[in-house]
């Protein structure tokens, strides 16, 4: 054989190794997605956490300001990756094994390193189990095709039909594993396994229904204007995946500096007499004129409620900590009308919104509104919470904002302007609007308040277009009579503020 034909011969068995052994790490990766879904069970799921939270502050800061929802996503697709770089590498070790042998044992090599991998990073069998078997299938047949054909390599032909066989069982069987693993694991993902069965349903009740309504004939009916109930609720987490936690296991202590530490159960709670709450939330990292300001109505009971009979002494703080890791402190202060939320708009809590429990700081950013909450420790000195030891200093009151979502032509010559507008606990008192870049300005017309002392409304403003383009600014006052602040500044580190400025052609 003539060096470059060997040289090719060479190259062609190199990447279809290396192919096939992808093509098994992808298959593997949906085995471990079609029993986990997308939970912190999925092989991917701990690696994007693990990455999110070890990742210096400022690549985080720059991905949650510059890259926005994209940074979550492309942390996603890096541990994807990662997580099928890692089952091929159990894949060409079983490729190893097989070649060395007589009796087709690569896939057996293979499914149980890839299993091996999965299980030392998410400590979940069966997904692991799922992700060590898909793997040690393509494997397992892309070995078993080329037996008999191994002669070739020994003897150096230039006939690479063994290799394309190998390739081409390696595709087949790898197609069908990943895409019946991204069917199954949706389904799982989109299931409410984790809800409990345990006492009743304190979400369902006429006062939910009559909320509900009540915030329906407040909304403002302009096109395009999302409603007082927010009909997608904003998720931020430390986490790529959300824990699914078994309602019947879940707790609730209140530890630290306290006479006696209490443990709730999840039929404690739900067998308490509830209340239903409307309170909006806004993100500490959101931009300025962003989505991440939303508004539910919330079931639950009150926090001190829950903590006042451990008889808590003298206490500067409270840190609350969640079952994903994340744990976030407050002043004391901020707790006195704290409200441990289980439901959501008549629903269980979902899990993306914390489920079996949650809490609910009113007037604070996002961040401080702890999901999966599993300790509430009362502190005698301060401690940085998550985001603050990553340089952000979200803990305090959220910043006034009128926000402008919605332009719409009336075809008449007159256009409507509208958006949400929110203070927390100071609550709005106006909104006004600018059609001359600030230079004048005029009331808008507000959604009648919502029950609650941290709640949103709505505006809209109409007016008589101009010829030219023009700049639209909204501005709103809470009800101190403080006016929104004009400075213009970054989310990093303590909330965005200033006027939301949009150009009308």
């Amino acid at each position: 054989m003539s060096q470059l034909s060997w040289s090719r011969f060479s190259r062609w068995r190199y990447w279809g190794v290396l192919f096939v052994a992808l093509l098994a790490g992808a298959a593997g990766v949906a085995g471990s997605y079609a029993l986990a879904g997308f939970t912190p069970t999925f092989v991917a799921g701990p690696i994007a956490g693990f990455m999110a939270r070890t990742l210096p502050g400022e690549i985080i800061t720059f991905s949650i300001l510059v890259l926005g929802d994209l940074g979550e996503q492309l942390n996603v697709l890096l541990a994807l990756g990662i997580s099928t770089l890692l089952f091929a590498v159990a894949a060409l070790l079983g490729l190893a094994v097989g070649k060395r042998t007589r009796f087709p044992v690569a896939g057996f090599v293979a499914a149980a390193t890839a299993g091996a991998i999965a299980y030392s990073i998410t400590a979940a069998p069966a997904p692991s189990l799922a992700a060590g078997v898909a793997t040690g299938v393509v494997v397992l047949v892309a070995d078993v095709v080329t037996r008999g054909s191994l002669d070739d390599f020994t003897t150096r032909t230039v006939d690479s039909s063994p290799e394309r066989r190998r390739l081409l069982a390696a595709i087949v069987s790898s197609i069908p594993l990943v895409l019946g693993g991204y069917a199954l694991g949706s389904r799982t993902s989109a299931e409410t396994t984790d809800q409990s069965s345990v006492g009743p349903e304190p979400w369902v009740s006429p006062d939910v229904d009559a909320l509900l309504a009540e915030a329906a004939d407040k909304s403002l009916a302009v096109s395009g204007l999302e409603s007082l109930v927010s009909e997608e609720f904003y998720e931020v987490d430390i986490n790529s995946t959300d824990p699914a936690l078994d309602a019947d296991r879940w707790t609730l202590t209140v530890t630290g500096n306290v006479e006696r530490e209490l443990t709730y159960t999840y039929e404690d709670i739900i067998s308490m007499d509830v209340d239903h709450q409307f309170v909006s939330l806004r993100c500490v990292g959101d931009s300025l004129n962003g989505r991440k300001m939303d508004n539910a109505l919330w079931t639950g009971v009150s926090i001190m409620d829950l903590v006042a009979p451990a008889n808590p002494a003298e206490n500067c703080c409270v840190m609350f900590r969640a079952a994903d890791g994340f744990y976030e402190e407050f002043p004391l202060s901020a707790l006195q009308d704290g409200f441990l939320a289980i439901g959501m708009n008549g629903e269980p809590l979902p899990r993306g919104h914390g489920f079996p429990a949650r809490a609910l700081i009113p007037g604070h950013w996002g961040e401080i509104n702890v999901k999966w909450l599993t300790e509430i420790e009362f502190l005698e000195q301060e401690e940085d919470g998550y985001w603050e030891q990553r340089g952000w200093h979200g803990t305090g009151p959220v910043n006034t904002v009128a926000k402008l979502h919605v332009i719409n032509d009336l075809g008449d010559g007159r256009r409507e302007v509208a958006g949400h507008a929110y203070a927390g606990v100071r609550g709005i008192d106006r909104v006004e609007v600018s059609i001359d870049g600030g230079e004048t300005w005029a009331d808008a017309t507000l959604s009648e308040p919502l029950p609650g002392i941290d709640v949103w409304r709505q505006w809209h403003y109409t007016y008589t277009a101009p010829s030219s383009q023009h700049d639209v600014v909204v501005r709103a006052t809470d009800g101190t009579g403080a006016l929104q602040s004009r400075e213009k500044a970054s989310p990093f580190p303590s909330g965005p503020s200033g006027w939301v400025t949009r150009s009308v052609r």
